[in-house]
């Protein structure tokens, strides 16, 4: 295949206009000047591009005429790099109705794999949409993804924001690409892109695409305004004013929208709610299955559901006429909530006025965003841990095995070990990870420098609640647009005068949501199965766990109810106290509604809070009615509280050094809890090990049953 096209410009430039309206459906259809530029760099000079426009500009057009252009002129099938599976199924609809035969290869279609491998084979394939996770799967990257590399006659990253550790979504799995195009034969175009990217991010990939190519990149980056947005913020000091005002003015919103929330508890939560004031919503999150998310985003596009209660997993790529998006509770950065807002005020059919957005922030939001933090890339020490466990297995050890072996959770392990094989530190083969060997450097001042823009972010999505300014100007000069009128105002928003909200809430709406966040009590469920690979580290313990039944706890510490109290209660340096009142009666309220019938109870020491723990012992002992019996005490201090809670085989091993069980002589003759039903009390569940742990020796006294009962859980 040449480098370059043979037709003449004019001519492609024709061709390209009439799959436009092929794809679009209307013969008045012409290509942006932009468009143009990027699809005659990709066909007709056989470059690299980048395009960074906003939300509904047309950028998945480029890549379906560009594919069609240069399959017309023998060049194999375009690779589309596509994190979220419900953008690759709207890519497919799309690429069908332009007349693209397009197929996917992800973890939800294993079935089809051998299918479409055979397809692309014999040429019956236009297009292959893969997940970026299928490129660090070691039989797909070692033998499906060079060939591909050698035969495609595209490769598009889309969402390409994902590639920078600067953005606000990096993927480690993304970081695979560069690897990718790095080993493209010579002119292969290339084209990445996204509609959320600053300078910063911008210029991080499109030094990325750069790699291995003499050409430069053609960067395309347009006005980054949405017209058809009107942004506004309504203020409301509680929760229960939050979610009232969501069931007063939710009947009010133009068509079908999204309600954004930051924790998966919350969607449960919100949902549920608003369905007992009479809206048709549900909740959708990233535990949401895979056939019940393609139900709901279906149900929402057909407006049978006013909206979807949903976390982050309903964002990029999700491709509606959406009339209004909601926030209860804010983003963690400007760039994240201009990606979600960008899923309303898309297609036709929208009224004059266009799409309406609110952001109702909550005073925990700066909480939620500490916690996601707590995620970042692991400190040095931990990092060079695993790596000497590796070098000094001299084979591969599966990532259950070498969590056993590090104070890291099964996530962050899981990252960390995929940015160390983009690094060449670590190669993940079958049986799990091994070392290279290869000299590894930890980039501290980088790390340093990605913390503290995330600060930055985090403090200018605070200045973005405050402003009096325009909210779209603000949000099109934190992304650095560069339009000439990305410092007018929009006109549009709450703070122009375009948009005038209604931050009035029945009482009723109130009372309602104050009964409902008032109610506490949440499932603890127990462990069933011992962590694999606890062999490796001496314990003799695998298979179903004979241990705690299901518990009770007053509330998540991510709750929008109790959770308030319960996280200044938990909050670091909030000293050691009893029971506060209002979580007593929670937790009374909790058990009247249960009724669990036991006789006796067993109570988890604290270090850092015993105060807290025998206050809750006494009065739940008194009340109940029934005798302290014993204590899993702890009979190791060195080892500090929560060692090991990072992953599960390293949890299960300090609680087995740092408590013992110890039973009241009088109350438990013999130490023989046989026949006896037992409440299991503890403060906090976070990792659930140290209940298991309880629970077990329980048993193995004797014990029928163990309920364990606690303030709260983590989350």
């Amino acid at each position: 295949m040449s480098s370059t096209s043979t037709l003449p410009e004019a001519d492609v430039r024709e061709a390209a206009e009439q799959h436009l309206r092929r794809l679009v459906g209307r013969d008045d259809a012409v290509l942006h000047d932009d468009q143009w530029t990027a699809i005659a760099a990709l066909v007709v000079e056989r470059r690299r591009a980048l395009v960074v426009q906003r939300t509904g500009w047309g950028k998945s057009a480029v890549y379906f005429v560009a594919t069609l252009l240069l399959r017309a002129q023998g060049a194999g099938p375009t690779v589309i790099i596509s994190p979220l599976l419900a953008l690759m199924r709207n890519q497919i609809a799309a690429a069908e109705r332009a007349g693209v035969r397009a197929v996917t290869i992800n973890s939800t279609n294993l079935e089809q794999w051998e299918e479409s491998h055979r397809a692309i084979a014999n040429g019956e394939v236009d297009v292959l949409l893969v997940s970026p996770e299928r490129l660090n799967n070691p039989g797909f990257r070692d033998e499906v993804l060079p060939r591909l590399a050698a035969t495609c006659g595209l490769l598009v990253v889309d969402e390409a924001h994902c590639i920078s550790d600067w953005g606000h979504d990096f993927r480690p799995d993304y970081r695979r690409i560069r690897t990718l195009l790095g080993e493209l034969p010579a002119g292969i175009p290339v084209l990445a892109t996204t509609a959320t990217a600053n300078e910063r991010v911008t210029h991080d990939v499109a030094e990325q695409l750069q790699a291995a190519s003499s050409e430069p990149v053609e960067t395309l980056r347009g006005s980054l305004d949405r017209a058809s947005l009107r942004l506004g913020v309504v203020r409301l000091r509680t929760a229960q004013q939050r979610l009232a005002w969501l069931a007063d003015h939710l009947a009010e919103q133009q068509g079908s929208g999204i309600v954004y929330c930051l924790t998966v508890a919350a969607t449960r939560d919100v949902a549920d709610y608003l369905r007992s004031r009479g809206h048709d919503v549900a909740a959708y999150s990233g535990q949401t299955e895979p056939t019940e998310r393609l139900a709901l985003e279906e149900a929402l596009v057909s407006g049978r559901l006013k909206a979807l209660i949903a976390t982050s997993a309903l964002g990029m790529g999700f491709d509606a006429t959406l009339g209004f998006v909601v926030n209860l509770g804010a983003p963690q950065s400007p760039v994240a909530y201009y990606q979600q807002v960008g899923r309303a005020g898309r297609g036709s059919g929208l009224p004059p006025e266009g799409a309406t957005v609110v952001l109702l922030p909550a005073t925990e939001d700066r909480d939620i965003w500490a916690y996601f933090g707590s995620l970042s890339f692991p400190p040095e020490v931990q990092v060079r841990e695993t790596l000497a466990v590796l070098d000094d297995e001299g084979g591969p050890l599966s990532t259950p095995a070498l969590e056993t072996r590090v104070e890291l959770s099964r996530t962050r392990l899981e990252q960390m070990l995929k940015v160390l094989d983009v690094d060449g530190a670590v190669r993940r083969v079958r049986g799990g990870w091994e070392s290279t060997g290869q000299p590894w450097s930890y980039d501290e001042e980088r790390y340093r420098r990605v913390r503290e823009a995330r600060e930055r972010e985090q403090q200018a999505m605070l200045d973005y609640l405050a402003t009096d300014g325009c909210r779209m100007r603000f949000l099109r000069q934190q992304l650095d647009d560069p339009s000439p009128d990305a410092a007018a105002d929009c006109g549009r928003c709450d703070n122009c005068g375009g948009l005038t909200l209604d931050t009035a809430v029945s009482d009723a709406a109130v009372e309602e949501a104050e009964q409902r966040l008032a109610r506490p009590g949440v499932v603890v469920e127990p462990r069933k199965m011992w962590p694999t690979g606890l062999a490796a580290i001496g314990i003799g313990l695998k298979g179903r766990i004979t241990g705690a039944d299901e518990g009770r706890a007053v509330a998540r510490l991510t709750d929008l109810g109790h959770g308030a109290a319960l996280r200044a209660l938990f909050a670091p340096g909030a000293g050691d106290q009893p029971v506060p009142d209002t979580l007593a009666r929670a937790l009374v309220e909790v058990l009247m509604d249960w009724r669990p019938r036991v006789d006796g109870l067993v109570v988890v020491e604290s270090l850092t809070r015993p105060a807290l723990v025998d206050d809750l012992a006494a009065n739940l002992s008194r009340f109940l009615k029934k005798p302290l019996v014993g204590r899993y005490a702890i009979v190791d201090p060195g080892v500090e509280p929560g060692r090991g809670a990072m992953n599960s085989a390293q949890r299960v091993a300090t609680v087995g050094r740092r408590f013992s069980l110890q039973l009241d002589d009088a109350e438990v003759p013999g130490g023989d809890l046989t026949g006896r039903t037992l409440l299991l009390l503890d403060d906090l569940v976070v990792t659930g090990w140290t209940l298991t742990g309880a629970a077990v020796a329980l048993r193995e006294r004797g014990a029928d049953a163990v309920l364990p009962l606690t303030l709260a859980v983590e989350r």
